[in-house]
């Protein structure tokens, strides 16, 4: 017999949203990678946060030096008194106190005018090849999806891939590789009927004898013996990382703390997370962008920093990569509704222990511009390279189908 979700839905007991984090939902491979390719050193997670819907590099690092910057954009741009310094040169929005104080730690790298050849000004087809690393979109697996495969599965990793969300991030998506994909800590395990909380136990105890009968013959069997068991695993050890943490911060108040506070539980509670990743929308300012961009560049500097002092604070920030991304930048001109359109090349944030700090890649030039736009200056897929050799010790011409330039981004002292 097998039960579809509406009868386990009217029975009384449902599995949200298990069922909906399984990438590849008609393989047997439910949880873990099957490829014993792996060159990752053991321990290493990235963590990847996605400023959705295009970050304005020019409002986040300002250069305040520059005539060109102010002529520009005369009805949103920074005022010179108000930026925080980084050199004679560029300096900080000042909502972004936090990354300062990282920066001035050298734990903060800067990748500046990060883009690709031909941009596209959509964020659904410029999402999708960054996603992808791939300007044409012919590919259509994500490049951290591939880097998954790599990964050696008898490890027995619960959490390879764990995505804080709704919806699974289509850089982590592989047809072999499932991720875990959590919305919250309460929805993430079963689901009983709130009317007769004492009866959920023998409702999961009476669902699972119901798969272990299906007939062994039957196409589904394992998929369904092997989904109940996988999601019953991932999540007692998630609401058991739950039960031990003690987080050595006070977070933010902040839907983007809140998501890397759970990749923080399951980071220090070792459950083998390998990538993470966190999305913080909102970054689409055509209009009234001062106090929005303001607000956004708080809650991201504000939420980063606590958490890479929660990981600090349990051992684990040496052991932690964190990468920003965003699909583009902003048009260089302002427009007249005190926002900025769709643009092209965008800096890149990498934060951490293992950083050195610093600026890389090439400041674009706001004397040569193409249609208002930045001319890019580092390739995205550069700083792809750079995560996969310098940190996961992966060969990235395997996974980005040539061979990339890579950043010394990482500190010398850095264990191999």
């Amino acid at each position: 017999m097998v039960i579809t979700r509406r009868q386990l839905l009217k029975g009384g007991i449902s599995l949200l949203p298990a069922l909906a984090f399984l990438s590849a939902p008609w393989r047997r491979e439910i949880l873990f990678a099957s490829s014993a390719l792996a060159a990752t050193p053991a321990d290493r997670t990235l963590v990847v946060v996605q400023q959705a819907g295009g970050n304005d590099g020019l409002n986040t690092i300002i250069p305040y030096s520059d005539g060109h910057y102010y002529d520009l954009r005369p009805n949103i741009a920074i005022p010179q008194e108000e930026v925080l310094p980084l050199n004679n040169e560029v300096g900080f929005h000042p909502e972004l106190v936090k990354f300062k104080t990282l920066w001035d730690k050298g734990n903060l790298a800067i990748v500046e005018g990060v883009g690709y050849s031909l941009p596209s000004l959509s964020h659904f087809q410029s999402m999708d090849i960054w996603r992808f690393a791939d300007p044409e979109v012919k590919v259509r697996q994500g490049w951290l999806g591939r880097y998954l495969e790599t990964l050696d599965g008898s490890r027995g990793d619960v959490f390879p891939g764990l995505a804080v969300g709704r919806t699974l991030p289509l850089e982590l998506y592989s047809p072999q590789v499932s991720v875990t994909i959590v919305e919250s800590l309460s929805l993430y395990q079963f689901q009983g009927d709130s009317r007769y909380p004492d009866a959920t136990q023998g409702r999961t105890e009476a669902l699972s004898g119901i798969y272990d009968a299906a007939p062994q013959d039957s196409p589904y069997a394992a998929l369904f013996h092997n989904t109940l068991g996988a999601t019953h695993q991932s999540s007692a050890a998630l609401m058991q990382a739950d039960k031990a943490y003690q987080p050595g911060v006070d977070y933010p108040d902040s839907s983007l703390a809140g998501g890397l506070r759970i990749l923080a539980e399951a980071i220090t509670g070792n459950l083998g997370v390998r990538v993470g990743h966190v999305t913080i929308g909102g970054w689409d300012t055509h209009a009234n962008q001062k106090p929005d961009h303001a607000r956004l560049l708080r809650t991201l500097s504000e939420a980063l920093y606590a958490f890479y002092q929660d990981l600090k604070a349990h051992g684990k920030d040496g052991d932690v990569l964190i990468m920003t991304w965003s699909e583009f930048g902003r048009r260089v001109t302002s427009n007249a509704s005190d926002g900025t359109d769709h643009g092209t090349a965008v800096p890149v944030f990498f934060l951490g222990t293992p950083v050195k700090g610093g600026f890389y890649g090439q400041r674009p030039d706001l004397g040569s511009l193409s249609s208002n736009n930045l001319r890019f200056t580092t390739d995205f897929r550069t700083v792809y390279a750079t995560v996969l050799e310098g940190w996961f010790k992966t060969p990235p011409d395997a996974i980005l189908g040539k061979q990339f330039e890579t950043l010394p981004i990482f500190n010398a002292g850095m264990p191999v």
